[in-house]
């Protein structure tokens, strides 16, 4: 088991609020990975990630019998960067991220907010899961969706906003 993994740089081992730390751990990673390598691949690296976390998750919780340890954060991970590919959905630049009209930096505060959101409050299928299902996928499984989730709220929110003619 490689705790530095699974715990995001050993975000997860922080007292208060694990979870919000892992996801605020892997917002300059994510971000970043956008900005240079986009949206695309963003998505295809935390498909990889969540794959390797799955393993490695039941792994720990077989030698541990612990499921869910709050310690674990690599799920924020995995939810917060399938949420950041959706929102966007666009390449942009290090000089985009700080323009307003592009909504980029809104897009990742809003992911952020409504990532934390469905991940903490577990509405509908998200909780389902989370009470549910076993194992790695059941850890990683109501961060996905709450990730895709966020993405799609984001998202939604920035095109009314566009529409709606707040922005020109």
């Amino acid at each position: 088991m490689n705790w530095f993994f699974l715990t995001v740089g050993y975000s997860g081992l922080f007292p208060k609020a694990p979870g919000t730390m892992g996801t605020i751990a892997s917002l300059p990673i994510g971000i970043a990975i956008l900005l240079y390598f986009g949206p695309q691949t963003l998505f295809l690296a935390t498909i990889l990630i969540t794959l390797i976390a799955i393993k490695g998750i039941n792994r720990y919780e077989a030698e541990s019998h612990n499921h869910d340890d709050s310690r674990i954060v690599i799920d924020e991970l995995v939810g917060m960067w399938f949420a950041l590919s959706i929102a966007p959905g666009i390449g942009f630049d290090l000089a985009a991220l700080m323009q307003w009209e592009n909504g980029i930096a809104f897009q990742i505060a809003l992911s952020f907010i409504f990532f934390r959101i469905y991940d903490i409050k577990k509405p509908s299928i998200i909780g389902r899961i989370d009470r549910e299902a076993k194992g790695g996928l059941g850890v990683m499984g109501d961060d996905i969706i709450a990730g895709f989730a966020a993405g799609i709220t984001s998202a939604i929110i920035w095109q009314v906003i566009l529409k709606s003619g707040l922005i020109n």
